[in-house]
């Protein structure tokens, strides 16, 4: 982190100390600064100043354990007794009918416990979220490489290996479809198309002074979260089983093991302490492993656990989908964007999984941040026998933002204009102007006020203007600038999908455990819950202890993703809090001996009437009277996101709560003989609305826009012809380092921002911040351009853009780096 990170996280800090709530919220925590603001903009004067960690920055909670390596992940669960491993064996072609299948031999390999597939499945054979097209193992016919096929459990992973290469396997090869490409031209596809539309886009498109067409391609993305996939099961009584797994969805977990197992929800329970890491990968996929682990527990009465190498996670696991996609925009000659016609294809590997909704969310962000008055937007996923792709953090948001961020360069590069103006002139405003693709209004946009705070504070006019002044007297180095806005929608577009629950426990003593039905990856998700509960009972952090996530507290539960997890789960505390308040209100009132109870203040493990700090009880003397008096200490809490909807057979609807907003600025240097480049500067404002914890939400924008940065410059996946994925280690496959990370790097949460109707005025942040990566391609185009003897060029810059893709770029541009 620079100096000059640490410095906004510090004012930052500041910043937050003094704000009100702006959730609307009951909560008695009050602040002397001024009013507590609420969601009716009424006002409650307050005496007292109580401590409370809403708002105010702190160390991850699990932090001290990530960096002493004492923290516990599935596989460091010490071994129960007579624990067995399993190891999935997986397809060697990328798509074959099996003609014989015979693993007798295997399962004489001393050591093996069992060797199952298809038809050792008592349950279902389907672990499909919800299309029920995906066969937990193999059945007549394989569809890609790596699908699973059978299952080995034995005393150690070596074993399996010796009994995996023990089975005899024939087929018959069939011909395969390895690209979005062909699936179009094959007709290939997993869903029917999604449209939207508005205007009569042919005749805008006809009558636009500057018109123009292009194609954008955008690859895949491995997750590389830090822990691969892995689970244990352990055989209980009764035909029971608890299960520890690495994923996001407790809930899908536990419902797709009783399926396979042939039993009911009730008779398992998952739990999850922490993930290294999920990014989306963990969603829906970490119920593949549960599943077989659990299954070999049911042959062998033992526990089992499934633990994923790299090289096998990277080869068996989805990614982010790969598009493609066709545009036709039109502008004025003032650079407004008139009308846009964008055809896309998503590749969504061999099954369904979440295509579907990830091909939505490409759709609702082809806008970004600008407003088209006419358009026809249409996208269908393309069958391809890869990899089932799967959720990614930005779940198609990002490939949708690359395409008319695109259209935004050419415009630019046609006009011999600023792209950072062309931007700014096309974002939503005012009525007309503030109606999306989908006819969800943009109420208050925030881009306007992003882009200006954030060109000041980055002297971005001055800084272009250096630049351009730099490149033309520089031969072999050339530098560019980029503005890069987000706007982005919060919600699961499924409407069902936005809801959470609760269960608070306040022991006698007055310490707390603290439910709830979200997962922590290590993005900080406890650490605000924890202060959400500290806010709203008004007892230290230090009392609170948070819980497991597990299936038998907190039921029928969500995955903890599309950034809403801190929304849905912090409302559901806050509402299991308030009920436990309601009960112990009367209680300290009677042992404080006021009149009354609403008066009170919970803050800092005591109780008080408000404005009376000296006269105050023990929260831990009021919980104890609780116990005595026989008032219940226990609450579960409940919320669900109010009026979202869409109909996507007509395209319309409100699928987002709400909508939040970032900007960054970029400065690239890029080498003319090797295509290399480096990320000389980023400055970031981005819109967390009122920040629950401020530096877990910085930790969050920086590591978001690194692992965006990523997916366009240095990740690249590479398949064979035929249907291998030759990227699959870290000797092969590129993540950012550090010498990816910006020299200089400056990042601001924008201040004054608290959003109505969201827990104590915050936003999400997980998944917003890694589209600003985006700006990397902008900035990238500007320096290529100056290699360019032309004033104004349209640089043709592949994505990923490696340094050989910058280097072809380059190149393109008429420049010949021999000396």
């Amino acid at each position: 982190m620079s100096s000059d990170t640490t410095m906004h996280m510090s004012a930052a800090v500041h910043e937050s100390g003094g704000h009100a709530d702006a959730s609307g919220s009951a909560s008695q925590h009050l602040d002397t600064s001024g009013a507590s603001e609420g969601s009716g903009g009424g006002t409650v004067e307050a005496k007292a100043r109580p401590k409370s960690p809403l708002h105010l920055s702190t160390i991850h909670e699990s932090g001290y354990l990530h960096t002493s390596g004492e923290a516990i992940y599935v596989d460091d669960i010490p071994a129960p007794r007579g624990m067995l491993v399993g190891m999935v064996v997986g397809s060697p072609y990328p798509r074959a009918r099996i003609l014989k299948r015979d693993v007798s031999a295997a399962k004489l390999v001393p050591g093996v416990a069992a060797v199952l597939t298809a038809e050792d499945i008592p349950g279902h054979n389907d672990v499909a979220p919800f299309t029920h097209d995906e066969p937990l193992l193999a059945e007549d016919e394989v569809f890609a490489v790596g699908q699973s096929l059978a299952v080995v459990i034995a005393d150690s992973y070596e074993t399996c290996r010796k009994a995996a290469a023990k089975m005899v396997w024939e087929w018959e090869e069939l011909p395969a479809v390895l690209t979005v490409q062909d699936a179009i031209q094959q007709q290939s596809y997993l869903t029917e198309p999604h449209v939207m539309k508005r205007g009569d886009v042919d005749q805008a498109l006809a009558e636009a002074p500057v018109r123009f067409q292009g194609e954008v391609s955008t690859g895949g993305q491995d997750h590389f979260y830090l822990e691969t996939h892995a689970a244990l099961a352990l055989p209980l009584e009764d035909g029971t089983y608890h299960v520890y797994s690495s994923t996001q969805h407790p809930s899908e977990v536990q419902a797709k093991v009783a399926e396979a197992l042939g039993i009911r929800s009730h008779q398992v329970v998952v739990e999850v302490k922490r993930m290294g890491g999920g990014f989306g990968g963990k969603e829906t996929q970490g119920a593949i492993f549960a599943s077989l682990a659990a299954l070999g527990s049911l042959y062998t009465k033992r526990p089992v656990k499934i633990w994923l190498n790299r090289d096998q996670d990277m080869v068996q696991t989805g990614k982010r989908h790969p598009f493609f996609s066709r545009y036709d925009a039109g502008f004025d000659n003032d650079g407004k964007l008139l009308a846009l016609r964008v055809e896309g294809f998503s590749d969504g590997g061999w099954t369904s999984d979440l295509s579907g909704p990830i091909l939505d969310r490409y759709m609702f962000h082809l806008d970004n941040a600008y407003y088209i008055p006419s358009l026809r937007l249409e996208a269908r996923v393309a069958r391809t026998n890869t990899v089932s792709n799967t959720a990614f953090r930005g779940f198609g948001g990002p490939q949708g933002m690359v395409v008319v961020e695109t259209v935004m360069e050419e415009a630019a590069a046609r006009l011999g204009m600023d792209p950072a103006v062309v931007r700014q002139r096309n974002f939503y405003g005012p009525a007309p102007r503030n109606m999306t693709p989908y006819w969800q209004e943009v109420p208050a946009d925030r881009s306007q006020r992003v882009y200006d705070e954030l060109t000041v504070s980055s002297n971005y006019a001055e800084r272009r203007k250096e630049i351009d002044t730099f490149n033309a007297s520089s031969t072999w180095i050339k530098r560019g600038i980029s503005y890069q806005p987000v706007k982005f929608g919060i919600s699961f577009t499924n409407s069902m999908l936005n809801q959470a629950g609760a269960f608070v426990l306040v022991y006698a003593d007055g310490s707390v455990q603290l439910n709830h039905g979200g997962t922590e990856m290590g993005q900080g998700l406890h650490t605000k819950m924890i202060s959400v509960c500290a806010h709203e009972l008004g007892v230290p952090v230090e009392d609170i202890r948070l819980m497991s996530t597990a299936t038998d507290k907190v039921p029928n539960t969500s995955a903890t993703a599309a950034s809403s997890g801190s929304d849905l789960n912090g409302a559901a505390v806050q509402n299991a809090c308030q009920k436990l308040i309601k009960r112990l209100r009367p209680i300290a009132a009677s042992l404080l001996q006021v009149d009354d109870p609403s008066a009170l203040v919970f803050a800092d493990g005591w109780v008080y009437p408000n404005g009376q700090p000296e006269h105050k009880v023990a929260f831990s003397a009021v919980a104890m009277q609780a116990y005595v008096e026989q008032v219940s200490l226990s609450a579960t809490g409940f919320y669900r996101t109010p009026d979202i909807a869409y109909s996507a057979a007509e395209g319309r609807g409100k699928p987002f709560h709400y909508f939040a907003y970032g900007g960054a600025v970029l400065e690239v240097e890029v080498n003319a003989f090797t295509g290399e480049y480096r990320l000389l500067r980023a400055d970031i404002l981005h819109d967390v609305g009122h920040s629950l914890v401020p530096s877990i939400d910085q930790g969050q924008v920086e590591g978001a826009f690194i692992q965006g940065l990523g997916w366009l410059t240095c990740e690249e996946l590479v398949w064979s012809k035929d249907g291998h994925l030759r990227t699959h280690s870290p000797d092969t496959y590129k993540i950012p380092a550090v010498g990816e990370a910006p020299v200089d790097f400056r990042v601001h949460l924008l201040e004054r921002a608290a959003q109505d109707n969201v827990i104590h005025g915050s936003k999400a942040v997980g998944e917003p911040p890694f589209m600003l990566g985006i700006g990397i391609v902008s900035a990238l185009r500007h320096a290529i351009a100056g290699f360019s003897s032309q004033a104004h060029v349209s640089v043709p810059l592949a994505l990923p853009a490696t340094p050989e893709a910058v280097l072809r770029a380059i190149e393109d541009v008429g420049f010949s780096s021999t000396l």
